[in-house]
C-alpha cells in the first residue's frame, strides 16, 4: 500500500442537509481538497457547516482526467475527499472510476457512509428488501427494451431511479411489462415534499396525469415481488 495520501469517499445528504454524519463533516473539514460532482451543489453543504476546504469539479465527463490529478495529490501526501451532488458516490453517480484508478495506484480509499436514496426509499416502501435487484436509471434508448425484459422476468423486488421528465413514460412501459405488480413510488425522499404513492403502474400513471404536481422532483420506483 502506498504511504502517501488517502482518498475519502463521502456520502452527502440527498435532500435534508441535517442528514450529514459527524464523521463526514470532520473529513470534509480536514481534507486538503474536495473533489465533487458540482461545486455549486457541494458549496451549499460546506457553507451550512462553515467548512472552507477548496473545491474542484470532478463529474462523469471529467472523471478519467480528474482521477489522475487526484493521484498526483495523493503522491505528495494530501488528504482528498470526494462527494457527488447527493447520496453515496458510485451508486448511479460518478465515483467508481476514480476509486479504481486510486486503488490501482496503491493508495488507501476509505468509505464515509451516509445517505442513499436507494436504502432510504426501501425502508419506507413496505416491501421485502432482504434481496432485491437495483437497476438505477434505465437507458434512454439503446438497451432500454432489454432492461424492460429483465424487469418482466425478475420475480423479486426491483428498484429503479427516474426523473420528473420521464416518470410518465416509465409508468406507461411498466403497464406493459408488470401490469399486476404493486409499485411504491417514493418522491423527493428526505425533502420538504416527500411522499409515497402505492398502486399498479396504471393506477399511478392515471394519478400523475390527473395531478401533474406529483410528477415534480426525483423518484425511486420500487416494484414489489410477484
Amino acid at each position: 500500500m502506498n504511504e502517501g495520501g488517502k482518498l475519502s469517499i463521502v456520502a452527502t445528504p440527498i435532500g435534508n442537509l441535517e442528514d450529514t454524519t459527524l464523521r463526514a463533516l470532520r473529513v470534509l473539514k480536514e481534507a486538503d481538497v474536495i473533489y465533487c460532482e458540482d461545486t455549486r451543489v457541494t458549496k451549499k453543504l460546506l457553507t451550512r457547516y462553515e467548512i472552507a476546504t477548496p473545491l474542484h469539479r470532478l463529474d462523469a465527463n471529467t472523471e478519467a482526467r480528474g482521477a489522475e490529478e487526484v493521484v498526483r495529490r495523493l503522491e505528495v501526501g494530501e488528504r482528498v475527499a470526494y462527494c457527488t451532488d447527493a447520496g453515496t458516490p458510485g451508486i448511479s453517480d460518478p465515483g467508481y472510476r476514480l476509486v479504481a484508478v486510486v486503488r490501482e495506484a496503491g493508495f488507501t480509499v476509505e468509505a464515509i457512509p451516509g445517505p442513499s436514496a436507494l436504502t432510504a426509499a426501501l425502508s419506507i416502501a413496505g416491501v421485502p428488501a432482504d434481496s432485491f435487484r437495483f437497476m438505477g436509471f434505465l437507458p434512454h434508448k439503446k438497451g432500454r427494451q432489454t432492461s424492460l425484459k429483465t424487469i418482466a422476468a425478475e420475480q423479486g423486488t426491483i428498484v429503479l431511479y427516474e426523473s420528473s421528465h420521464r416518470i410518465l413514460k416509465l409508468l406507461g412501459e411498466l403497464v406493459t411489462v408488470v401490469p399486476e405488480r404493486r409499485l411504491s413510488i417514493v418522491r423527493e425522499v428526505t425533502k420538504k415534499f416527500e411522499e409515497v404513492q402505492i398502486g399498479t403502474a396504471a393506477e399511478l400513471g392515471a394519478l400523475f396525469v390527473e395531478r401533474p404536481e406529483h410528477t415534480k422532483g426525483e423518484f425511486v420506483i420500487i416494484i414489489a415481488p410477484c
